[in-house]
């Protein structure tokens, strides 16, 4: 049973390094189809090491894919030189460390980090196999003021069923998270404190980091200063979630309006994506570039939930036209209402505050989808003419 595998196509450097990765446990492959041949064979596997000489668009590629499919894979990559542009591209696809290739000492401590993770996170599925485990549900807009964050407030509290349900709303706008204020929860603990548990966190430590909202619901702040979130890293995200799962029924995660190694971690684990469009140009062309950007990754397309928001503004759009601009169903209409600020503004989600209101409804549906309510309705939908926005010619 082999844990740990070493890819360079470059003869000399397989020569030169290949022993020694060999007396450290690790088989040794030509290219990335050898290692897909090996990996068929040997689903346990827990780390790759990708040599310098591997063409980085490839890697790429197979860690964005390999981190949906095998989320225990770690990947470590070898660069001649760790380039800042290098770094963020392969942290963005999944890559856990970039080393520069003759630093022995940064690859075995790279490989030992990647490797505990990956215990860690093993040990956790199967602590929670046997248990019902958590629907994860990320709320996503590409542009800010969509009402992305009133979304996932008010998602969270429908799917809570007035307490019935266990419920975590976690805020991963790491910079300017907005879910503290709009429950008006005291700032004393967030996902910073977090960080210290890196690589052991279990469930009572994540208790001790949590802020109870109301009875089985509670929330993961972000950090109070924008500092702070930088420290946050993808694993500790993906370790959180992996955690929450057995403790919750749902997980509803709150996101910046763009894309971080945070986000996309989530998005990973999701069971649910839900990205939320507004009928105005800027944001039907940023909720274009999230669908296509889905489909790269492969996530599901039952799996995603548009949100229609402020669907009964009169501004010239049908629901036709945002549909074909965004190229995706619209799952749920949300009409636009002054309640909803004034809600925000007295701390309550207007989906517990007045839950007879036309967009707690709305919510309610999205709620009762994601809960996989049997009888949940669709939005109808009448045809009328084609928008041409985003149309390839």
């Amino acid at each position: 049973m082999t844990y740990y595998v070493y890819v360079e196509p470059d003869p000399e450097r397989r020569a030169a390094s290949g022993e020694a990765y060999a007396g450290h446990g690790f088989d040794v492959v030509h290219d990335l189809a050898d290692l897909a041949e090996h990996l068929s064979r040997n689903p346990e596997t827990l780390l790759v090491v990708v040599g310098a000489t591997v063409d980085l668009e490839a890697v790429l590629t197979f860690t964005a894919y390999q981190r949906v499919q095998r989320p225990l894979l770690g990947v470590v990559l070898l660069r001649p030189t760790v380039e800042p542009d290098v770094l963020s591209r392969a942290m963005r696809s999944g890559v856990r460390e970039v080393v520069q290739e003759l630093d022995c000492e940064g690859i075995r401590h790279a490989s030992a980090r990647s490797v505990d993770l990956s215990k860690a996170l093993s040990t956790t599925m199967r602590g929670h196999d046997d248990a019902r485990t958590a629907r994860v549900i990320t709320v996503f807009a590409g542009k800010g003021g969509c009402g992305k964050s009133v979304v996932a407030t008010n998602l969270a509290a429908a799917l809570s069923a007035q307490g019935t349900r266990r419920v975590l709303l976690v805020d991963l706008d790491l910079q300017f998270g907005d879910v503290a204020i709009m429950l008006q929860l005291p700032p004393a603990r967030s996902i910073t404190d977090a960080i210290g548990m890196a690589g052991r966190l279990d469930e009572t430590g994540l208790r001790s980091v949590l802020t109870a909202y109301r009875p089985n619901f509670d929330v993961l702040l972000a950090p109070a200063s924008p500092a702070e979130g930088e420290h946050v890293g993808r694993d500790l995200v993906t370790e959180v979630i992996g955690v929450a799962r057995g403790m919750y029924d749902f997980v509803v995660v709150d996101t910046p309006p763009f894309v971080t190694d945070q986000v996309l971690a989530a998005l990973d684990l999701s069971d649910w994506f839900v990205p939320i469009v507004t009928p105005d140009l800027p944001t039907l062309k940023s909720i274009r570039l999230t669908v296509e950007m889905f489909d790269l990754l492969e996530y599901p397309r039952e799996r995603r939930l548009v949100v229609f928001n402020r669907a009964d503004s009169q501004v010239g759009l049908t629901v036709e036209d945002v549909e074909e601009a965004v190229g995706a169903h619209l799952s749920v209409h949300m009409p636009s209402s002054r309640d909803v600020p004034v809600s925000v503004n007295k701390g309550i989600p207007i989906t517990l505050d007045n839950p007879t209101h036309p967009v707690s409804k709305a919510m309610r549906r999205l709620a009762d989808r994601c809960a996989g309510v049997a009888g949940s309705p669709e939005e109808p939908v009448a045809r009328r003419r084609l928008f041409a926005f985003g149309r390839k010619r």
